[in-house]
């Protein structure tokens, strides 16, 4: 057999620290060690989007478009990429066209090379717009296949999807496993087809929640994947991924050889021990995420999604019915035309689940966003909803079969202006765009903290980057 190395994308930076300590790892925990990771030969280094942006105003008072322009200016040999909720961006709904459009330039304009595109229903539709965004400004479209479980999830229909993304530009694609259901065998004869279907690279993204990521990624390798998804020991397995080292190792002197140095990764992996030993002092990592969860394999629920709903309960004071809500999880997904489990769908199902059981009767009450999945807001479920329970859910009312952003107006112009009084960046204005009720507040103590000190200005219009 031929040589083929494997490339490695390192995750701790973005997916590992918003597995395990919900998103709050700062700039100022991250710079000390980027030169170091900037010199290891990753094949990328995954540090923004997903719920870093969300975390940065909400939570972290950082000004998230400085994050990816210090991460580029420390990191200029390596490539840097993000993960895009296509049509929602990084917000929670859909958004109008000009918006994703503007977004994207903005994103590839402070750093991004590499742009990880998913949709929570694989829904081809809803990624076209920021797929053709991204090729023209000549950054690389990996585009995702949300994985799961159901009977209509088979190898043919994934790989079926794979090829259309592959045909709609895509220049990889992603094996996105948010809930670490990818199982070792499945995971080989998955890769081999798709290998088998398309000519670009393919890319194995796995949590470890359900204890098989390690496994599965190595039948992964050996049936051709290109790329595989790890993060940093110190912030590894549970809810995370498998440990970048920990595969590097297992590689050595075998054809699949990383090339990677386990002595430099060591310097990183030091710097990371510390940090962990310190968020699970201060509580930002519970033990809960860190083990391994099997069950996840009988319900698909994400960490994210069964914190959330364990939350629901308690409040509810209902918490002894969890195994109930677990229950109805995969029979309300059923009736939902079999979504994947993943932001937004899996709150979706998980909030909606919650209510059949505390209110002892099925779809008595029914969530806005419930309906609006039923009713084709967030684009075409992967199996067809019956038709008597889209009249029950709608009550009468037509769902649509149009791409849910066909109906939306241009929305930038719109936004400028609303934004205008806090903007000190044209950046700004996408960052309200995506959190209208966060921003301005994030926006006001970061000018006043601006204005308060005697520095010179910094133009921080439009800093490209020369990708």
């Amino acid at each position: 057999m031929a040589k083929k190395p494997v490339k490695i994308t390192e995750v701790v930076l973005r997916d590992a620290h918003q597995s395990l300590l919900a998103t709050r790892m700062t700039m100022d925990d991250m710079r000390p060690i980027l030169p170091a990771m900037d010199k290891v030969g990753y094949y990328s280094i995954e540090c923004w989007g997903g719920a870093t942006f969300d975390a940065c105003i909400r939570f972290l008072d950082e000004d998230p478009w400085d994050r990816l322009r210090i991460l580029r200016k420390e990191m200029p040999n390596s490539k840097l990429q993000m993960l895009f909720r296509g049509q929602n961006m990084l917000g929670y709904r859909h958004y109008a066209d000009d918006a994703v459009e503007y977004f994207v330039q903005k994103s590839v304009a402070n750093g991004i090379d590499i742009m990880r595109i998913f949709d929570a229903l694989n829904d081809p539709r809803n990624l076209q717009t920021a797929i053709k965004a991204a090729k023209k400004e000549r950054a690389h479209v990996q585009a995702c296949i949300s994985y799961t479980l159901s009977p209509v999830h088979t190898n043919e229909y994934f790989v079926k999807y794979a090829k259309t993304l592959e045909e709609m530009g895509a220049d990889s694609i992603c094996i996105k496993d948010m809930a670490g259901l990818l199982k070792p065998y499945t995971c080989y004869e998955l890769v081999k087809a798709l290998k088998e279907s398309i000519k670009i690279p393919v890319d194995i993204h796995s949590h470890y929640t359900a204890g098989l990521a390690s496994m599965s990624i190595l039948k992964g390798i050996e049936a051709g994947a290109d790329i595989v998804d790890t993060a940093m020991s110190p912030l590894a397995l549970g809810t995370s991924h498998m440990p970048t080292e920990s595969l590097v190792a297992a590689l050595q002197g075998t054809d699949y050889d990383t090339g990677l140095d386990l002595n430099q990764l060591n310097v990183i992996r030091e710097h990371f021990a510390k940090l962990r030993e310190r968020y699970i002092a201060n509580g930002q990592i519970s033990p809960k995420v860190l083990g391994v969860n099997a069950n996840t394999l009988l319900y698909q629920v994400p960490g994210g999604m069964l914190s959330n709903m364990i939350k629901q309960l308690k409040d509810a004071g209902k918490e002894d019915q969890l195994d109930e809500v677990l229950q109805e999880i995969p029979r309300v997904r059923e009736d939902a035309g079999y979504p994947p489990l993943v932001t937004p769908t899996s709150q979706i199902v998980g909030t909606q689940a919650v209510f059949n059981v505390i209110m002892g009767e099925r779809y008595k009450m029914v969530t806005k966003e419930f309906k609006g999945l039923v009713h084709g807001d967030y684009g075409k479920t992967p199996a067809p909803i019956k038709p008597e329970f889209t009249k029950k859910i709608l009550k009468g009312e037509e769902p649509i079969t149009c791409r849910p952003a066909d109906l939306l107006e241009p929305e930038v112009e719109k936004m400028k202006a609303e934004a205008a009084k806090y903007a000190i960046q044209e950046e700004d204005v996408l960052t309200y765009a995506m959190f209208p009720q966060v921003a301005p507040k994030f926006f006001e103590k970061r000018n006043a903290r601006m204005h308060g000190v005697d520095a010179p200005h910094t133009d921080y219009t439009n800093k490209s980057h020369p990708v």
